[in-house]
């Protein structure tokens, strides 16, 4: 069956934006909302300004287009987003011409990013699964004699009389409990994850309603929840943990006094490694924190990385595993004044 106009639209991966002679937007395509990190409700009737703030260059050459009727090309654009996001794109604005007159203008925007994300997402996912492997060799060799360890001072336990020098057994015993349980957390959760359908929104407010409790009167905890995502397939107890710990490591980073951001949205025909789903939830966790300490970035998923001297590094890593088994991903940009962690999680399990 031949596809229509509108499935080839919906189904570009370029984003195709429709703003009339007013530049008011008017239309886009999914692979727009996906760039714009909106649903078409929440933007269509928005004025380019708002949409591509500060960018007032961009915003001169739409305003031309509409004036002459001649188009423009521009390569690799370093546009401006919602945000304070800014994305490079092969930019062309072509102008609609009804009759004699100028109707508006369509903006193409193609990714010039895209394979660059594909690619570090394909490496995320290689890291994770190689500390996986490296850890439970680590394990195996670690947990065989801490038994072996714990076993030798029970027994000896039951040889000796003496109060003070039993005290010593169990100090060994407790200190082998201490150290296994370590490795099990580097290891991450064992279980299978126990799908149900639920709101993923319910699972955040959780998450920012528990770390609320302890934040400084300093730290404002705000929410950007798109409500057109539509209930996900996913471990309510995992993505809780999850984002638990990226929260929680946001209030650490942020200090006495800052902002952290959770905001929600949905994007279409995404790339997750080699997976390419028709929907995915975004979660984003943002804060203006100092950023990851440079060098770290691409290490701090791996177990026992962390960039605070009393943190374990643990939190990262789990976090990473628990999404990982959803099919998903953990990514971060970080810059001085502006963290964001991005959590990916596929609807369903169309691909």
């Amino acid at each position: 069956m031949v596809p229509t106009e509108a499935e080839i639209l919906d189904n570009l991966t370029t984003a195709i934006l429709y703003f009339d002679s007013g530049l008011i937007l008017r239309r886009l395509n999914p692979a727009g909302e996906m760039l714009l990190e909106h649903s078409a409700q929440n933007v269509i009737g928005s004025p380019a300004e708002l949409l591509f703030p500060g960018d007032e260059t961009f915003i001169d050459a739409l305003r031309e287009a509409v004036a002459t009727a001649h188009p423009l090309t521009e390569r690799e654009k370093l546009l401006h987003l919602p945000g304070h996001r800014q994305t490079n794109v092969d930019c062309t604005i072509t102008p609609w011409i009804i009759g004699e007159q100028v109707d508006g203008v369509m903006l193409e925007l193609s990714h010039i990013d895209r394979q660059l994300r594909i690619t570090r997402e394909k490496r995320l996912l290689s890291q994770q699964s190689t500390a996986r492997e490296l850890l439970r060799g680590l394990a195996h060799e670690i947990k065989n004699p801490l038994s072996g360890l714990r076993g030798a001072a029970q027994l000896l336990e039951r040889e000796l009389i003496a109060d003070d020098l039993r005290e010593y057994t169990r100090i060994i015993v407790a200190e082998a409990d201490r150290l296994r349980s370590l490795v099990d957390r580097m290891l991450g959760p064992n279980s299978r994850p126990r799908m149900g359908l639920g709101n993923i929104h319910e699972v955040l407010e959780r998450a920012r309603q528990l770390v609320n409790v302890d934040l400084p009167p300093g730290i404002e905890l705000t929410t950007d929840y798109d409500p057109s995502i539509p209930e996900l397939t996913f471990d309510r107890d995992m993505i809780f943990q999850a984002v638990l710990n990226i929260v929680q490591n946001a209030a650490h980073a942020v200090g006495d006094s800052g902002e952290i951001l959770l905001r929600t949205r949905i994007t279409r025909n995404h790339t997750i490694g080699n997976e390419r789903h028709r929907l995915v939830a975004v979660i984003h966790i943002v804060d203006d924190g100092p950023g990851v300490p440079e060098g770290m970035l691409d290490r701090i998923f791996y177990p026992m990385v962390s960039g605070r001297p009393d943190g374990t590094g643990l939190g990262l890593a789990i976090s990473q595993s628990l999404i990982t088994q959803h099919g998903g991903l953990i990514e971060c940009q970080s810059r001085p004044g502006h963290t964001q962690f991005t959590i990916l999680l596929p609807l369903g399990n169309d691909t």
